[in-house]
């Protein structure tokens, strides 16, 4: 897997994560039409939508903790890495060369999808949302 492979999929599941909430903001809004009608099951229905939205939520907090998390841990393995010596015996004469930086986790790490999650960007239903709907 390459690095254009993994932003293309981080852009997918923002897209989806944002049609989602598009579509449970309308799904919200015609309950809320239908309640403020005197229906009272749609009122019943509206605050089951907004269970599920919570439900929603906190999934899409979970998915940016774990991607907050691989970051972290690449970040951390590329530390680890560069700061490694390898040992040589006394009798070598060739010095170590350096790490090139043009590596796989170099090119994570400075990706627009690392970008994204280090700033904390997510994809999820925002509270704002949740109220907005109901």
């Amino acid at each position: 897997m390459d690095v254009q492979t993994i932003e293309q999929t981080y852009n997918q599941l923002q897209q989806q994560a944002q049609q989602s909430a598009q579509a449970l903001q309308a799904l919200g809004s015609k309950m809320q039409a239908a309640a403020q009608g005197g229906d009272m099951q749609a009122r019943e229905w509206s605050l089951d939508l907004r269970e599920l939205a919570l439900a929603f939520q906190a999934e899409q907090q979970q998915v940016t903790n774990l991607l907050q998390q691989l970051h972290a841990a690449l970040a951390n393995a590329q530390q680890d890495y560069g700061s490694q010596t390898t040992y040589q015996a006394p009798t070598q004469q060739t010095p170590v060369q350096p790490v090139p930086d043009n590596n796989f986790v170099s090119n994570i790490l400075n990706s627009g999808f690392a970008r994204s999650v280090e700033a904390g960007a997510g994809f999820s239903i925002g509270n704002d949302l949740i109220k907005e709907i109901f």
